[in-house]
Parts: structure tokens; C-alpha cells; sequence
């Protein structure tokens, strides 16, 4: 230990902790981030999938909307496929952050604990780090939901899809995807473009498809928030998270449960040929039979599969983050696992801050996205350092030569 106390240490270096690092140090804070950037991304979602968001909701919040998506696009010459391919959505994240936070720090945070400081943050190797305040913005895949009746099959056999960064091992392979959202049918797709053969277990009746109303032109945007996230109108109360908070709390869950249906994005409609699907069917038993499963579904039919995919989702539950010191995660006010935060995202435990899935059940399901840390991040620093930001220009005006100026 230096001795030296730090403003704030971010554990998390996806998009909510880089822009959160660049909005508070816009406001002079001494922060450190923590973490391999864009690791979720780069290790926990397979090759070839493509960025469900639209391309307005996916630009990395910054305090003066300098390094979006269009300065990136500019920056590289080039025009990107939309939807936008996962590969060019991680060096998009890694261009930000070695322009906005290029001092990050690479290792882990491995234990959080109350300090004299406030808290004190030791790293995977040993190093300890005194702080006035931790941000968690620490992703979402200590929470992948596997579903108890699949706890006695080896990870060999059956495996949650977050677990997979390329799917192309289980070309010629039989493989049962359980699941109805997105996760699910791009699996499903990338797995039969692969090579296997695929069916897809859900217990929904028919397969929900997003994205069929057009958000484009006045009427798309009078119906549709560019957050994109929910349904007509709803869209437009979910995106201001402040005004979610104010409503009460069965049309909160009412809001939440009506953005968050699990469906498939229409573009992938053409692609899935050959994939079969089995729907209002759930998996009633899974048993190893040598080196193989036989599942019975609910129906009484059997199928034979090499591997089951769990595409069953994530439930947010603070106690999963390793480097939260029992002590401490015990401090903190919870509602089935998820952080009660104050209006600027502080927990119970003053110096706590919580960001991304974790803040959804306190602002709404579009923290559980990228185009909620506009307002995530611009309320949690201008907390946290008192400095009220410029308006950003638009994100799409401003120019390649700016953003490179500013990055030198």
C-alpha cells in the first residue's frame, strides 16, 4: 500500500465503468478502473452474433458525446453492418477507452472490504487500494441462471450459453437450446450455421419477434424512444429512469415485465431455416446416457442431444460478485438480490455505488442496457464530484477531427 487514498475505484471496465471513469473525471475526480476491457463482451458472447440495440442506443456514454459509434465509424474509414457485428461493438469499446481511460488497470478486484478510508479494494495479486468510494459496474455474468433441475449434468453435457465464446465446437454435434429471448435464437442460428443440428425447447407457445413496429421516421419516434428499450410509449417512461422511479410500484413492474419479454430480433427471421422448434414444451428430465443426454420433455417425448444450451437468462443477485466481502454485501439493502439505490445510485452503504443490471430494479430495465449509461453515468458523477456537465452535441455531429484532438 502507497498510502495514497483514490477518489473512486470502478471494478469493471465494460461500457458503464469506462463512461462513468470519463464522466468523473470530466469533473475532476481521481478515479482507477479495474478490469479487462470489454471482457464480458469479448468472452462471454459467441462469434458472429450481432448487437441486438439499435445504433442510436449503443453509443458508450461520454460527458461531451464525443467518441460515439459515428466518430468511431468516421475514425475508421469504413461503414459498419447493422445490425452491428459483436467483433466491431468490442473494438468500438476498445478504441474508447484507449482514447477516454488509457491508464486503466487491468487486474481484478478480488476482495472489497470496509476501510479507514472508506473501503479498501485488493487485487488479484496481493496490491491493496484505499478509496473514499467504490462504483460496481461489474457486468452481469456471475449471474447466468442455471436452472436447478440441470444442477446433476456435468458442464460437458449441459452449459448456460454465457459460457461459450465460439460455437463452433459443437459443429456435427446434436444440441437442444432451452430457451425463448434472443440469447436463445442467435444461439440457435450461429449453432446450425455451424454445423450442428439444433432444436429449440421453449416453453412460450409461439416465438415472440421484436422490432416489427418501425421506430424510424415521426411516427417511429413518437411511439419509440431511441433508448430502445420496451414497447410503444412505454419506451419513452422507461428512458427517464427518474421518472420511473416515481411511478408507483405495480406500474414499475408492469413497465419492466412488458420491456423485458423475451422475443427475437426480426433479423433474424431469414436465418432460421433449419432450425427445429418444439414450442409450450419444457424439459421434464435430463439423464446422462454414456456420452450423451436424453431429455423427456413435458409431453412424454424424448430426444437424444449431444448438449443442452442453457439459454435461460440472468437474475441479478449482488451476493454472486466474488470480490464483495460478506460483511459488506450484507450491508447492503436488497430486494431479491438486487441493490436498493438512492437517487444518485449509492447504496445503503455510503461510498457504494451500483450501475448496469444491478440499478434496474431502483431505475427501470434500461440500466440493463448500454443506452442507460447516459443517465447513469452523468447522475452518479455530477453526485459524486458537484460539476454539472456541458449538453453534449449530438452524437452524430461531432466530427473525427474533434474526437482525435481530444485524444491526443
Amino acid at each position: 500500500m502507497s498510502g495514497r487514498v483514490t477518489d473512486v475505484v470502478i471494478v469493471g471496465a465494460g461500457p458503464y465503468g469506462l463512461a462513468t471513469a470519463a464522466h468523473l473525471r470530466e469533473g475532476g475526480a481521481d478515479v482507477r478502473v479495474l478490469g479487462v476491457p470489454m471482457a464480458f463482451w469479448s468472452r462471454h458472447m459467441p462469434v458472429g452474433m450481432r448487437i441486438r440495440s439499435r445504433w442510436d442506443a449503443s453509443h458508450i456514454a461520454h460527458p461531451e458525446g464525443a467518441f460515439s459509434l459515428d466518430a468511431f465509424e468516421s475514425f475508421r474509414g469504413a461503414r459498419f453492418e447493422r445490425p452491428m457485428p459483436l467483433e466491431e461493438f468490442i473494438a468500438y469499446g476498445r478504441w474508447y477507452q484507449e482514447h477516454v481511460v488509457p491508464d486503466i488497470d487491468p487486474r481484478d478486484a478480488a476482495r472489497v472490504d470496509a476501510g479507514a478510508a472508506g473501503f479498501r479494494v485488493t487485487l488479484v495479486d496481493g496490491e491493496a487500494i484505499e478509496c473514499r468510494r467504490v462504483v460496481v459496474a461489474a457486468g452481469i455474468a456471475p449471474f447466468a441462471v442455471r436452472p436447478p433441475e440441470f444442477d446433476a449434468l456435468p458442464r460437458e453435457l449441459a452449459s448456460h450459453s454465457s459460457e461459450h465464446h465460439d460455437l463452433r465446437v459443437f459443429a456435427g454435434k446434436r444440441v437442444a437450446v432451452v430457451g425463448a429471448g434472443q440469447s436463445a435464437i442467435e444461439s440457435a442460428v450461429l449453432l446450425r450455421e455451424g454445423g450442428a443440428a439444433v432444436e429449440v425447447l421453449m416453453r412460450r407457445d409461439e416465438l415472440h419477434w421484436v422490432g416489427r413496429a418501425p421506430r424510424g421516421g415521426l411516427v417511429g419516434r413518437m411511439l419509440f424512444h431511441r433508448s430502445d428499450v420496451g414497447p410503444a410509449l412505454i419506451s419513452h417512461v422507461v428512458a427517464r429512469p427518474t421518472l420511473f422511479r416515481r411511478a408507483p410500484v405495480a406500474f414499475q413492474r408492469y413497465m419492466t415485465r412488458r420491456s423485458l419479454v423475451p422475443g427475437a430480433s426480426l433479423w433474424l427471421r431469414p436465418r432460421i431455416g433449419g432450425v427445429a422448434f418444439s414450442t409450450g414444451r419444457r424439459v421434464a428430465q435430463a439423464t446422462r446416457a454414456n456420452a450423451h443426454l436424453r431429455l423427456r420433455l413435458d409431453d412424454g417425448s424424448t430426444r437424444e442431444v449431444d448438449h443442452l444450451l442453457l439459454a435461460t437468462g440472468y437474475r441479478v443477485d449482488i451476493r454472486r460478485y466474488a470480490f464483495l466481502a460478506q460483511a459488506l454485501v450484507s450491508s447492503v439493502r436488497t430486494v431479491g438480490g438486487s441493490p436498493v439505490l438512492g437517487p444518485s445510485f449509492e447504496s445503503s452503504v455510503p461510498g457504494l455505488y451500483f450501475l448496469g443490471a444491478p440499478a434496474a430494479l431502483s431505475f427501470g430495465p434500461v440500466l440493463r442496457f448500454v443506452s442507460g449509461g447516459v443517465f447513469a453515468t452523468r447522475t452518479l458523477a455530477r453526485s459524486i464530484t458537484g460539476h454539472a456537465e456541458r449538453r453534449p452535441a449530438p452524437l452524430a455531429a461531432v466530427p473525427a477531427a474533434t474526437v482525435e484532438r481530444r485524444a491526443q
